[in-house]
């Protein structure tokens, strides 16, 4: 059975629904702000036909040192002598273009802009193609709302690609999960899609729909544990993990995205603020990786660099460490309010500033503000019926219907038949309040719909009770809810999290739910008639295994924060109108995890200790369900096609050379990457060909996820496995189809050393897809 609209939305729903397609109906409120409309058009920095860095220096030439210092600050005001607009550089888009910020304002003839999943829900679809759909959204309705009149800038500070090191992280629910290929090349797309670039092939560094960011740079995922905060936590990080963890999803935003901004990080890392560390931001981002754009500080973080650190002993210290470093604007007025006496006293020059001015104009020029009246130029057509239109509202669903996770499906619980269920009863905190399927940073929805609305459209009689006050679930009815229970067909549970219990700077101290959520569902599974079925909404993981192998608890939904078509997909996926098919992007942890300090960075198993690693490349225990993790409707199948995965042969290659080193593990014959050099590396790629087929009665997609692992995975500090390529297909009932992934030996068989250099190690590499296993050896 394929993939079909869902059929009966009718009544409320549907009204609703036509709301939302005449909502971008609207009229244009006013002009944009831009520059070089009039006098003095002939200036340099206004003639296009320069080259953008030229203009940018001769517009940075014409400041006063007054005028400088006041653009140094995300609220940039006006140089009305020379017809410069004012600017916020401070907007926020992370799953939909949100007035979260200072830039946009949904408060006038535009009042929303379509809010997809939590990006969490939507890397568990491992889909790139529709992260980069999504990214492309975003850039569209950004400009849409900055061409009718609604906003003061166009520079987005998304995509959050911190990894998401511990599951009581806060905001782990902004990111693309644990793994750093898929946080890498979530940031890639996602950033072309918003900056108006392919979805790859060579970026036009001169054009920007809208400008993305890399946010929070770097080795930042802590918000407030125990009385640590993320203002005074000083991050300690090995090499060895800033190599192969903690940069190389802001590397990829950077190499492979073209993003055009970097946001540092409140915390320090190995005893430097991010904000203030040349190394990080000029030597690394700007010199090695050759970022083209501006840096921003987040929030405030230039004045807790003395207020609240001390790593500075003035203000006008703190000032100098950060332009100095690279940084360009502060989110804030810190820089501005002492930028004037750290010149006074000589603690910087007026060049430092200039540079800074330089990095920022450019981006404001490469948005194509300072070329006229942007509805003449290229992104002038893009109007305020381009926002919330029903094609982007299809991808919304689309997005949640993808990422939804099948973690339990005992007995086929699920699918539900739509004419045997006579009634269903639905019951929890989440089933009823549209709000809680956004997550954070979110923007007014094109819709609004609660689960228990889409229910009610499929089962006429529908009985709902929260059972719970909030997902804190300090105040309950388990007695009514029991009650209830025992008097349906069915029952749906929703439970889970808030933005109560995670979010921005509040982590999580336990990984059970929260309250008397557990007993809540036990009793109403005792009391029911048939195995229920237990919807949980959060971001963050959650220990249930009370649940898993509760066998009145017939099926398990993981649905993340999935936006605001949240509850039309997952009716769909309960009535078997959409074949789940998303995987965990992160590993779900027992709750004896949280003895492990949230402070500690490592991600090496050290088993000398007892500390027992992260994530599913080093964690060496339990879990609950593991990296990766996700079932269908549908069976599957993987298998490596011998004749189409063709290693090269390694004797014919020049340019190898195998060296034995204390940092590469004793005794161990690895060989150099940066010595092997790019030339050689791309002689070394090869293509990997894997089988797939659907063995079910359903159509539905599917993720093909091909790992890596080594013989002795623990020998110098390698990863248990490691993710190096995956595929989204969508597969007929009982279609076969081949992937060919191109594995670059470089790339994905190459492991960081305690220095942080990357070396492939000689010997045995299998690479691996379900249950089955190719090996290659790496031997001349």
């Amino acid at each position: 059975m394929g993939r079909r609209a869902c059929c009966p939305l009718h009544g409320p729903l549907l009204l609703l629904l036509a709301l939302a397609a005449t909502a971008s109906r609207v009229a244009v409120a006013a002009d944009p702000p831009f520059s070089c409309g009039g006098a003095p058009s002939s200036a340099a920095f206004c003639d296009a036909k320069l080259p953008i860095d030229q203009r940018a220096d001769d517009l940075v030439s014409r400041l006063t040192l007054e005028e400088k210092i006041s653009q140094l600050g995300d609220q940039s005001p006006a140089i009305a002598r020379l017809g410069v607009p004012a600017y916020k550089w401070w907007s926020e888009a992370l799953h939909g273009v949100s007035n979260a910020g200072r830039g946009i304002h949904l408060d006038g003839p535009l009042r929303a802009a379509t809010s997809f999943p939590q990006v969490i829900l939507t890397a568990a679809s491992f889909n790139p193609h529709l992260w980069y759909r999504i990214g492309k959204v975003i850039g569209t309705e950004a400009r849409a709302v900055y061409n009718n009149g609604q906003a003061e800038g166009l520079t987005f500070w998304a995509p959050n690609i911190n990894v998401f090191r511990d599951p009581r992280w806060g905001r782990g629910q902004e990111t693309p999960g644990e793994d750093p290929t898929v946080t890498g090349k979530y940031a890639a797309v996602f950033v072309r899609g918003v900056q108006g670039y392919g979805i790859d092939g060579a970026i036009n560094s001169s054009d920007l729909e809208a400008s993305a960011c890399c946010k929070h740079f770097t080795a930042y995922d802590l918000e407030n544990w125990k009385g640590v905060t993320r203002y005074v936590f000083d991050a300690k990080v090995t090499a060895q993990d800033l190599a192969d963890t903690y940069n190389p999803p802001f590397r990829s935003c950077v190499e492979d995205g073209g993003a055009s901004g970097i946001m540092c990080s409140y915390n320090r890392v190995n005893g430097v603020p991010t904000c203030a560390d040349y190394n990080l931001l000029s030597k690394t981002a700007r010199g090695d990786w050759r970022f083209y754009g501006y840096i921003t500080s987040d929030c405030d973080a230039v004045s807790i660099i003395h207020d609240a650190q001390g790593y500075a002993k003035t203000a006008e210290d703190a000032v100098a460490d950060v332009l100095k470093a690279g940084m360009d604007v502060n989110c804030g007025s810190y820089v501005q309010e002492h930028a004037a006496s750290a010149i006074q006293q000589g603690k910087i020059t007026e060049q430092d500033i200039n540079r800074a001015l330089h990095n920022l104009f450019v981006v404001r020029m490469r948005l194509g503000l300072f070329n006229g009246n942007p509805k003449y130029n290229r992104y002038g057509n893009i109007g305020p019926d381009q926002v919330c239109t029903q094609e982007h509202q299809n991808l919304a669903l689309e997005a949640a219907q993808d990422g939804i996770v099948l973690l339990k499906n005992d007995a086929n619980a699920l699918p539900l038949s739509k004419s045997k269920v006579s009634s269903i009863a639905v019951i929890g905190h989440n089933a009823n309040d549209a709000t809680r399927l956004l997550g954070n940073y979110f923007g007014p929805p094109c819709i609004s719909v609660t689960p228990l609305q889409v229910l009610q459209g499929y089962v006429k009689d529908t009985r709902f009770l929260a059972g719970c006050n909030s997902a804190a679930c300090n105040v309950s009815s388990i007695g009514e809810a029991a009650q209830l229970a025992s008097s349906v067909d069915y029952v749906v549970l929703f439970m889970g999290l808030d933005q109560d219990q995670e979010r921005e700077e509040v982590d999580r101290l336990e990984l059970s739910l929260p309250g008397m959520q557990e007993n809540l569902i036990n009793s109403v599974a005792n009391a029911a008639k048939k195995p229920v079925i237990l919807v949980l909404l959060c971001g963050g993981p959650v220990d249930v295994t009370f649940a898993k192998y509760n066998p009145k608890i017939g099926a398990i939904l993981w649905a993340g924060y999935p936006g605001e078509a949240g509850g039309i997909a997952i009716a769909q996926v309960l009535f078997g109108e959409h074949n789940p098919g998303g995987r965990l992007p992160v590993t779900w942890y027992p709750k004896e995890f949280t003895s492990v300090p949230m402070t500690d960075m490592r991600m090496r198993a050290d088993p000398s200790t007892g500390y027992p690693g992260r994530t599913y490349r080093f964690y060496r225990g339990k879990t609950v369900y593991k990296f990766g993790y996700g079932l269908s409707y549908s069976n599957y199948s993987h298998r490596f096609v011998a004749k189409g995965t063709k290693p090269p042969s390694l004797s014919s290659i020049d340019g190898l050379k195998a060296t034995a080193s204390s940092a590469a593990g004793a005794g161990t014959v690895s060989y150099d990457v940066e010595e092997i050099g790019s030339a050689t590396c791309d002689k070394l790629k090869f293509p990997a060909l894997v089988r797939v087929q659907n063995h079910g009665t359903m159509d539905g997609k599917h993720s093909v996820l091909l790992f890596l692992r080594w013989p002795n995975a623990t020998d110098g500090g390698r990863p248990a496995s490691q993710l190096i390529g995956f595929r989204s297909l969508h597969l007929k009932a009982m279609q076969t189809a081949h992937v060919e992934f191109e594995v670059s030996p470089c790339k994905h068989f190459s492991r960081a050393t305690e220095d942080g250099k990357k070396v492939i190690d000689q010997g045995s590499h299998l690479m691996m897809v379900g249950d089955d296993e190719f090996e290659m050896s790496f031997t001349p």
